[in-house]
């Protein structure tokens, strides 16, 4: 049988060590599974990196678990909780609903391009 309290001892004791491998990887799983779905890649392979990212994002919660249980509550706490909380989210909604990111997608591209195309700045402008 798992003893837990050694298990959080040793998540507490290396906090830094995991910390410093959690963050990234969170942020780089989800980054790619938004990059996938921007690239229009198959459902396979946009829910097989969101459950990775997923199954990251929920180390990372478990993580922060171990310094609440012992009432441990500060900036760093809360900042990684959102940002654990954000890649989850993400992740699933991925997951769940990928076509509403590529229609998310594509209104924001559109409205982007609208904008800068209406602002086109030519050279015999900046000459007056």
């Amino acid at each position: 049988m798992i003893d837990l309290n050694n298990l959080f001892e040793f998540s507490r004791n290396h906090c830094v060590a995991i910390c410093s491998f959690l963050v990234p990887a969170n942020l780089l799983a989800t980054s790619q599974t938004l990059l996938l779905l921007l690239l229009k890649r198959t459902i396979t392979q946009i829910r097989f990196l969101a459950v990775i990212a997923s199954i990251l994002a929920l180390t990372l919660f478990f993580h922060i678990a171990t310094w609440l249980v012992i009432g441990v509550v500060m900036p760093p706490t809360f900042i990684l909780l959102g940002l654990g909380t954000t890649c989850l989210v993400t992740n699933l909604w991925a997951i769940f609903a990928p076509s509403h990111f590529q229609r998310l997608f594509k209104s924001s591209w559109s409205l982007i391009r609208g904008r800068f195309s209406n602002h086109q700045v030519t050279v015999s402008n900046l000459t007056k």
